[in-house]
């Protein structure tokens, strides 16, 4: 009974998905290169605060920060402490000069545009570096999504994780490959609500059903409860909220508002939206210690969100707040795709290939022919065996972007 609900509700979510990017390639079809890599520069305070959280927050915040919480304790928190503190600090000290310098920087669209433009270099070798660097980094991040995706299917709905993993790509590069930016960030918009209400619903109604005095809560050891256990967990958690000054397919969003008036305002929604998330991530552990007690088949697998769901919800509830899931991980790897499409086609086609005289709407085409070119490769290496833990893509991922492009940044508008 629940697994077919389930597969209902994502076969309807997966549709409309696919139809915001139906509606966003009919809308913007007159639309050239600004249009479908930075949606023109139209985006609103909800949308852009939205989309820059969903595209950040992938599946992990939902399976796996959860379950490193369930089975290790209150010192695992650090890396959400870092993160919060990481991405408010981005959006009010990087945002409102980076979407300023990036107009008054020639009206640059990409981030290697941006360095180039802003350094005023003469040369396109910083421009290609950086592209090249977007096109592995997010080669390997969007596999991560692709392949969390394909677990997410796995567990929940016992499909095949191969077969599982075509059928998300399919998905995300459809509706990405239609809308561009605007299709991304409004299925973003939707997917970070989702997530939000799906996280704030599950704590509450498990804090409700809790009976404190059962084994599963005087089971629980001391030292769960002991946030400041191991010092390098965390240095090294609060760490992971420096590689936010140099997340392409985050800051990106920050060119993308329509006025520093609906900035100011986005960076309000998205540090709340961002904040709750994480919080709540953090109570899901908690809570799912006490619901559940400790399993070693669901810490192994990242089904504390999933299994405390299934026991507290209807089948039809069950199945919108499992869709959540799909949705954290479908909303970074869309994002990522495009990041990477558009280093190409903006930073290496255009310039070299091209030489500066391609037309609006062939650069459209050509950013989605790199859309599906990319997935391809992120799909390759999502199927290997050997291909390592989803944990340790991103990881190796985010920290090269952080590496990368973070100090630069950073030094570019101060």
């Amino acid at each position: 009974m629940y697994v077919n609900t389930e597969i209902v509700i994502f076969v309807l979510y997966l549709a409309l998905m696919i139809g915001i990017g139906i509606y966003f390639f009919i809308r913007d079809r007159e639309g050239g290169e600004k249009t479908y890599f930075l949606g023109g520069r139209q985006m609103g305070a909800w949308v852009a605060g939205l989309s820059a959280g969903a595209s950040d927050m992938s599946a992990w915040v939902l399976m796996g920060l959860p379950t490193s919480v369930y089975a290790l304790g209150l010192g695992q928190v650090w890396i959400a402490v870092g993160l919060a503190a990481g991405y408010t600090i981005s959006w009010l000290a990087e945002a409102p000069r980076l979407r300023k310098f990036s107009i008054i920087a020639n009206d640059s669209i990409t981030i290697p545009q941006y360095l180039t433009n802003r350094f005023l270099s003469k040369s396109l070798a910083l421009q290609v570096i950086c592209a090249a660097v977007f096109l592995v980094a997010y080669t390997i991040y969007a596999a991560s999504s692709i392949k969390a995706c394909g677990t997410l299917f796995n567990t929940v709905l016992g499909i095949d994780a191969g077969t599982a993993m075509y059928i998300a790509a399919i998905i995300i590069v459809g509706y990405t490959f239609l809308g561009g930016f605007s299709a991304v960030c409004w299925t973003d918009f939707f997917q970070g609500m989702l997530m939000l209400g799906a996280m704030l619903i599950a704590p509450i109604f498990a804090m409700a059903v809790i009976d404190f005095s059962s084994s599963n809560v005087t089971s629980i050891p001391a030292d769960f409860w002991n946030p400041v256990a191991n010092w390098k967990d965390i240095i090294s958690g609060l760490a992971w909220g420096l590689g936010y000054f140099g997340m392409p397919h985050i800051i990106i969003r920050f060119m993308s508002i329509s006025s520093q008036k609906e900035l100011k305002k986005s960076s309000a929604i998205g540090i709340a939206w961002t904040i709750l998330i994480l919080v709540f991530a953090t109570l899901i552990g908690i809570f799912g210690r006490m619901l559940l007690g400790y399993d070693a088949v669901v810490e192994e697998n990242s089904l504390v969100f999933i299994n405390m769901v299934r026991m507290l919800f209807p089948p039809i509830l069950c199945g919108l707040l499992l869709a959540a899931v799909l949705a954290a991980a479908m909303s970074t790897a869309d994002s990522q795709l495009l990041s990477a499409a558009s280093a190409f086609a903006s930073d290496v086609y255009k310039p070299i290939v091209r030489k500066n005289k391609s037309g609006d709407k062939e650069m459209s085409w050509v950013g989605r022919l790199v859309i599906v070119a990319i997935a391809i490769a992120a799909l390759t290496i999502a199927s290997m065996p050997n291909s390592g833990s989803i944990m340790s893509l991103v990881s190796n991922a985010w920290g090269v972007f952080g590496a990368a492009f973070g100090p630069v940044i950073i030094l570019s508008l101060y």
